[in-house]
């Protein structure tokens, strides 16, 4: 299974879900992999410490333009939907940070004049977290688009392994790019109006993707407690509801997986799983 940790806002808790469910699967069984699409600012690594084995750095395609052969006829311009070519006066310029490589103006110059060279726009990390393996996207600082990461990120999942994937907060298009493909999303959300908003425009989104998901209420003790009646009336099903632990907060705070401290907390992991199976499989 594919299986993604999202959420409509940040700091509802994901990354600890996420993180502590590919350790647990991973003492117990084979075949499981941790992916850290929350490529702006991954920390998965902090909590399950890989031994990276590979850095490799991530190019994208972007458009140089030769002068000498342009007629500034501006049809580069035109077919770019990301105004990432313009045309300035006598001038044709390339913005490479708009710019998502799709190639229009390259193919369709009747000049020829323009060809492609390769912009580093990040690095993805692959090691081993136990038995599980550890792949780890971060987009390099001024960066402004994602998806094209999260995409190569994906592209190394094997297909014979369980994937884990942590995806960024919200419901632009770096999350649409993460869950794309999953049979499986967990929307973590915590028992407030702000939560239960953020946590409407996730289960939209999923659902205009046909993507299958559930929500676990993190914090669950906490906050307004109708929250969880308005959740189920909004057609979402709840998988889960975490209380507020402090040794939670504590060993998160520290960089500390806390199903190695609080086997109580494995356990919920674990179980977490078998629900979500079930889902896939007959929900």
């Amino acid at each position: 299974m594919r299986i993604a940790f999202a959420s409509g806002k940040g700091g509802t808790g994901k990354t600890t879900l996420a993180t502590n469910m590919a350790a647990v699967l991973a003492a117990v069984e084979t075949g499981i992999s941790y992916i850290d699409a929350d490529v702006e600012e991954p920390n998965g690594q902090i909590f399950l410490s890989p031994v990276v084995r590979d850095i490799i750095d991530v190019k994208v395609p972007v458009p140089i333009i030769d002068e000498g052969r342009c007629n500034l006829c501006g049809i580069c311009a035109d077919v770019c939907h990301y105004n990432a070519v313009a045309i300035l006066g006598k001038k044709a310029m390339v913005f490479d940070s708009l710019c998502h490589s799709c190639g229009a103006c390259f193919v369709l110059c009747p000049e020829k004049a323009i060809s492609e060279r390769q912009r580093s726009i990040g690095t993805i990390t692959c090691g081993r977290t136990g038995k599980a393996d550890f792949i780890a996207g971060c987009l390099s600082v001024g960066e402004a688009l994602s998806p094209p990461l999260i995409r190569m990120v994906k592209n190394m999942i094997s297909d014979e392994r369980t994937a884990i994937i942590d995806a960024p907060p919200g419901t632009s298009c770096p999350v649409v790019e993460a869950v794309k493909g999953c049979d499986f999303v967990v929307l973590v959300t915590e028992p407030t109006p702000f939560g239960l908003n953020d946590l409407e425009l996730a289960f939209g989104m999923l659902e205009e993707m046909h993507i299958k998901c559930g929500v676990v209420i993190n914090r669950s003790d906490l906050g307004d407690p109708s929250i969880k009646k308005r959740i189920e009336e909004k057609g979402m099903k709840i998988l889960m509801e975490i209380p507020f632990c402090r040794k939670t907060a504590e060993a998160y705070s520290n960089g500390v997986l806390n199903s190695r401290i609080d086997p109580v907390f494995a356990d919920m992991m674990k179980r977490l799983y078998e629900i979500i199976g079930q889902e896939v499989n007959h929900g």
